[in-house]
């Protein structure tokens, strides 16, 4: 899909019972988001359950194993619109086994709601999800300071979360201006689509203006073309007799006809010739459109190759140094052979020396653990079997990231970015 610039990618984040299904419930209730049949089955469960109005959480906690915990297990894409702007929020779990799954839905965020309960304040979970969100390259925070309602001299709570929570951020390498705080109650809709007069000490915008003005970030800097081959294809018709294109989708960048390419791993340049789609051909495709390549020339191009600009494409590597995110219950030990993929290629991968863990709580680096566990942050090295053509992932987040997989069982056992993410974040010394 191609990023637009009324539409705005958005994720939910906090511990449990937080509220983060009550917040994403009221944003669909409040933009009409719903239907009338929808609203009053939530109204007749919610009686059910003997509560006096409409639990709008049923609205995303659509899995029968949720409604009956109360919780959020999964990652729930929803999708509303208001006049000014189109949304794809992604609704993510605040059990901290399931980090996983929020690093998933924050993986193409431009902008993440993390959610804090007033009564609680920042929490570790919290501290969790903002490090994961700033390892991600999240460009934009809400800070929700949610149930606001609940507690006693509103104002003071607020402005003592808020200054935590700033303190925290530009500790992860936030500027004050990409991090917004707002005193909402999802249960009640206060700021939430519309002011409320029970915050008086509040002057800046409801949740829905923000999401409305916030800019659209869509990467953080600009690449050149990435296209990784994912398949090529030759009708071999009478028709089409010499017809070869790479199908595929591209990651970042833009590609138009006459433009200078250069295949990699293999680093032999070309020219596009041709852009085709089901809607018929193009003179030029942006980033997140699927298309077919033609190239000038028969080059040798197979399923996980990469198609670049040739003013900047990446260099291929065998051996770097990568910032992961372990999500799996099975430890992580040097020595460790895996499969990687990155794009569209897959290949054999040996995890070298365990560098260093990324405390969290304390922001701070612990050198050289024995091992990893269970959503540990850890930078490691990497050496794979084939060369992958790979952007550091602070230039780009599509050709920066990879994936750890389970060669017997074929699970994802880890989130991996290329390069050292964990270095321009303040952390105190190696303890």
């Amino acid at each position: 899909m191609k990023h637009s610039p009324d539409l705005l990618r958005i994720a939910t984040a906090g511990s449990v019972d937080d509220g983060k299904s009550t917040l994403v419930g009221r944003l669909l209730y409040d933009t009409k988001s719903v239907l009338a049949d929808q609203i009053d089955a939530v109204t007749k469960a919610s009686v059910d359950r003997g509560l006096e109005g409409p639990d709008l959480s049923l609205l995303v906690d659509g899995l029968r194993a949720e409604r009956e915990q109360g919780i959020t297990i999964d990652v729930a894409y929803r999708y509303f619109a208001t006049p000014a702007r189109s949304f794809v929020l992604a609704d993510t779990p605040g059990h901290v086994q399931y980090t996983r799954n929020t690093v998933s839905g924050a993986s193409t965020a431009q902008l993440v709601i993390l959610l804090v309960d007033a009564r609680n304040g920042v929490v570790s979970q919290t501290r969790r999800h903002a490090a994961v969100m700033a390892l991600l390259g999240v460009p934009q925070l809400v800070l929700a300071v949610n149930k606001i309602d609940l507690v006693d001299d509103q104002a003071s709570v607020f402005a003592d979360i808020s200054a935590e929570f700033a303190e925290l951020t530009r500790s992860l390498g936030w500027s004050d201006d990409q991090v917004t705080a707002i005193p909402v109650s999802a249960l009640n809709g206060d700021n939430v689509a519309t002011r409320s007069e029970t915050t008086p000490f509040y002057d800046g915008p409801t949740l829905i203006e923000h999401l409305e003005t916030v800019p659209n970030l869509v990467e953080r800097h600009r690449v050149g073309l990435r296209f990784p081959v994912q398949y090529v294809i030759r009708p071999r018709t009478a028709e089409y007799p010499d017809y070869r294109g790479y199908a595929g989708q591209i990651a970042a960048g833009r590609v138009s006809v006459g433009d200078e390419v250069v295949v990699l791993p293999s680093g032999q340049r070309t020219t596009v010739s041709q852009i085709d789609t089901a809607d018929g051909q193009l003179a030029t495709a942006h980033t997140g459109r699927s298309v077919t390549i033609l190239l000038a020339d028969d080059v040798d191009i197979s399923r996980g190759d990469l198609i670049a600009s040739a003013g900047d494409a990446p260099e291929p590597l065998q051996q770097f140094t990568a910032t992961v995110c372990w999500l799996a219950e099975k430890p992580l030990r040097a020595g460790a052979r895996l499969l990687l993929k990155h794009g569209t290629k897959t290949t054999q991968a040996i995890v070298g020396a365990l560098d260093a863990q990324f405390d969290e709580q304390n922001l701070a680096l612990v050198e050289a653990p024995e091992s990893v566990e269970l959503n540990q942050i850890v930078r490691i090295s990497v050496q794979t079997a084939e060369p992958i053509p790979a952007d550091d992932y602070q230039v780009n987040r599509e050709s920066g990231s990879f994936l750890l997989i389970d060669p017997q069982g074929g699970n994802t056992l880890a989130a991996g970015l290329v390069g050292d993410a964990l270095a321009p974040l303040h952390l105190k010394e190696l303890v």
